[in-house]
């Protein structure tokens, strides 16, 4: 994402939803990589000082991503990722809830849909999460989700960067 790089954040209460809009000057193979493969997925999903952890995945439809968010004194913050669809390169959705360390879900939880568009040698991605609970989505923001996914969003960028040596 250089500095004219597309970087939206909406907040729709009455939807109950929030779509991010975003583009990386990387090739679409790649981006879908660090979005769907752990190895990748664990070196920016986390805002930093924290590091995510994957416990185990399965990218295919009906499995399973169950991974922590571990800060810099060791505490853990859960969740789990469960893939309802995937069509290659172009969009997967799954539902994501917070869970304790013995994989019981925190409902409700939310279901995104992320689209990847290849474009001008730049890969566009938007996510839009819909929240089952108007109060959910609220606790959320109010526990800085927009600026810790903007963070983690900016440690893609770096690590995008890196491996595609641009």
């Amino acid at each position: 994402m250089n500095n004219n790089s597309l970087f939206d954040f909406i907040v729709d209460k009455t939807t109950k939803t929030v779509s991010i809009n975003m583009e990386f000057d990387a090739d679409i193979s790649l981006v879908w990589d660090a979005f769907t493969k752990p190895e990748i997925l664990d070196q920016w999903y986390a805002p930093h000082p924290w590091v995510s952890k994957t416990k185990f995945m399965n990218f295919e439809v009906g499995g399973r991503r169950f991974y922590a968010m571990v800060g810099p004194e060791g505490q853990e913050m859960w969740s789990i990722q469960k893939y309802t669809s995937i069509s290659p390169k172009t969009n997967f959705k799954m539902f994501n809830a917070f869970a304790d360390k013995d994989e019981n879900p925190q409902l409700p939880g939310s279901d995104w849909d992320l689209n990847f568009i290849e474009q001008n040698e730049t890969t566009k991605v938007n996510i839009e999460i819909y929240n089952e609970s108007l109060e959910r989505m609220e606790r959320m923001i109010e526990m800085g989700f927009k600026e810790g996914f903007t963070a983690t969003l900016n440690n893609l960028k770096n690590l995008l960067a890196t491996l595609s040596g641009k």
